[in-house]
């Protein structure tokens, strides 16, 4: 527990911290879940807004306590009606999020880490290097951020975890982010049914994903160990292509849940029939789905989209298998928010000009 003499941020603090803290003060515990509410459900920026508290107790607060948030947001706006937000960390280090329609669903993608500690050729982040992990509240303030900046008829329904960096790199973040979001007693009380969280392949870690109740979404991307060593180095190195889908197999999968496979298709890669058949054969007896995603370009990438022909020829050998396969929509490919797009890019560069809708400091 931080000593009284300095500046606390409410936000960092847990349920249990903040009980802490209240004892502190000589306040009874039911005030922790009073500022918890307020941070939480009213998004208060400001501890004189908590104005169920008593004019006394807010200048006590106020002088030992700040609710600090990221403090410059930039949002990109895209033609398809995405937005992606560019948060500034205490550090001045950037982050992405990115806001994206489709139909009646309105889906936050949430990052965990700045940079990413892995290496996938495919993805911009990984060109980044790991600046660090993000701490919990910093992976909460994104929602919180997106959820100040909705327009009147907007509600986020969805929330997944596919944002820079690998999540279960940040596993106690992660869950500590996760409690926060789907608290119903002071938190955002978000179903966990509405959450996913995705990974390269960190096996030995998915228990915790499944005691966590949310979703879970493996990048599998290579059918061979080969293929898989040469697009993703690092996470290769970390759990083989055998060992990954022997945890899948023994993933604690509820009844009416099944685990979702994400597979970027790369030209002349990855995309062929005999990669399709190979993919077919490694899941088959799973419950589980396949979202192809035909991959994002970004400058300087030597990987290209393949044709829609090649798309869909791969889809229709899964289908043909009985594997459930879905070709993942690409939103918010002209302001570098599609998936493996977010990274360290200047808002304006090469053949790609962002101009911010937006741009708090």
């Amino acid at each position: 527990m931080p000593q009284p003499n300095t500046s606390i941020n409410l936000l960092a603090l847990t349920e249990h911290q903040m009980v802490q803290f209240v004892r502190a003060q000589g306040w009874p515990d039911y005030r922790a879940g009073q500022i918890l509410r307020w941070m939480y459900r009213r998004r208060v920026h400001a501890i004189d807004h908590m104005t169920d508290l008593s004019a006394r107790d807010r200048m006590v607060l106020t002088d030992i306590a700040v609710i600090r948030r990221s403090v410059c947001h930039t949002v990109l706006p895209s033609q398809d009606g995405s937005r992606k937000f560019l948060l500034t960390l205490d550090d001045d280090l950037t982050i992405e999020a990115v806001l994206i329609p489709d139909d009646d669903r309105l889906t936050l993608c949430v990052s965990t880490q700045v940079g990413c500690m892995l290496d996938c050729g495919f993805c911009l982040t990984g060109t980044m290097g790991l600046k660090r992990n993000l701490k919990s509240h910093e992976i909460i303030d994104q929602v919180l951020t997106a959820l100040d900046r909705l327009n009147a008829d907007e509600r986020i329904t969805n929330l997944v975890f596919m944002g820079m960096g690998e999540p279960l790199a940040n596993c106690d973040a992660l869950e500590a982010a996760v409690m926060c979001l789907t608290n119903k007693s002071w938190g955002l009380g978000w179903s966990p049914r509405r959450i996913v969280v995705s990974t390269a392949g960190l096996a030995s870690r998915l228990e915790r994903v499944a005691a966590l109740g949310v979703n879970l979404a493996i990048s599998l991307n290579a059918t061979t160990e080969e293929q898989r060593r040469v697009l993703m180095p690092a996470a290769s190195e970390i759990a083989s292509l055998k060992s990954l889908l022997a945890a899948c197999r023994r993933f604690p999968a509820t009844p009416n849940r099944r685990l979702t496979f994400e597979y970027v298709l790369l030209a002349g890669i990855n995309d062929q029939p005999a990669d399709a058949q190979r993919l077919a054969m490694l899941l088959r007896g799973m419950r589980c789905k396949v979202n192809l995603i035909p991959f994002n370009e970004f400058p300087g990438s030597r990987f290209r989209r393949p044709s829609d022909r090649d798309i869909l020829r791969f889809q229709s050998t899964l289908h043909r298998s009985g594997i459930d396969a879905f070709v993942r929509k690409s939103r918010g490919r002209d302001v570098l928010g599609a998936c493996g797009q977010l990274g360290n890019l200047p808002v304006s560069h090469g053949s790609v000009a962002l101009t911010p809708i937006e741009s708090r400091c």
